[in-house]
């Protein structure tokens, strides 16, 4: 009986260690970030001008801006979770090259840009760079993309406004549900700061949308992009990409194909 009692008890003291770490460093796993010296320089194929903003709390956010001459729209994109402007201001010149003017903004901690990170903060200045669209473009233009991170930056600001459209790729229904499946046994409702439910702002959107999934996503499920789709109200699509990974979407000829209708 004894014995049988010290494993309980370093069972349970396992599970209280691994919970309040995980409480304690879920920035760490949400975010991973890459920081870039104030002087660095980007360097891409398509013109673009850098930009700063300045949010409410003094945070100064970089953002890069492709422009196009009479443009078929502008896409206001949210990046992933991983990474910087270095590396996802290339993968916007996708859209550029298509002929759309491109603006993308780093996260707090990404890159150049500064403040301290919260859920909150995130969503307040995803709409200082959707004010400053505004200001460059008219609103039946603006076209709001997120990418698995971005998707809840994205779905959150569709929601708060009056885009052309919404483009989601690699979503999630909500970061609970994800955190439970990589963490089944943990009691993550109660450890969770970060929420991003996406599955409570979808609702409230009233342009088209356009939600890609890869089947074989292995880090949002191809389900919890479906299950977020479902809410949707109005017109909207779903595109699944048979063999379709979390980061190689573009490669696959589904993807290629539908794009350009989900942008026009």
């Amino acid at each position: 009986m004894r014995k049988f009692k010290k494993i309980a008890l370093i069972i349970l003291s396992t599970f209280l260690l691994i919970s309040i770490m995980l409480y304690f460093l879920q920035e760490k796993l949400i975010f991973l970030p890459t920081s870039l010296s104030q002087e660095h320089t980007y360097q891409f194929t398509e013109p673009f001008e850098e930009f700063f903003l300045t949010a409410d709390d003094g945070a100064r956010l970089n953002g890069l801006h492709f422009k196009r001459e009479n443009p078929k729209g502008t896409i206001l994109y949210f990046h992933g979770n991983a990474g910087d402007l270095s590396r996802w201001g290339e993968i916007a010149t996708f859209f550029v090259q298509k002929d759309y003017s491109v603006i993308i903004m780093d996260y707090r901690t990404y890159g150049k840009s500064m403040g301290k990170l919260s859920e909150e903060a995130l969503f307040k200045d995803a709409q200082l760079f959707y004010d400053y669209t505004l200001k460059n473009y008219s609103e039946d233009q603006i076209i709001v993309y997120g990418r698995s991170l971005g998707c809840a930056i994205a779905t959150y600001t569709a929601s708060k406004n009056s885009p052309k459209k919404l483009v989601l790729e690699t979503p999630f229904y909500n970061l609970l549900e994800v955190a439970k499946k990589r963490f089944p046994i943990l009691p993550v409702k109660w450890l969770l700061t970060y929420k991003f439910e996406s599955n409570k702002y979808i609702t409230d959107i009233t342009c088209p949308i356009t939600i890609f999934h890869g089947t074989e996503d292995a880090v949002v499920p191809y389900e919890s992009g479906k299950k977020l789709y479902d809410l949707a109200f109005g017109k909207k699509t779903f595109v699944t990409i048979p063999g379709g990974g979390h980061n190689d979407l573009i490669n696959f000829e589904a993807y290629t194909r539908h794009i350009d209708k989900a942008l026009d």
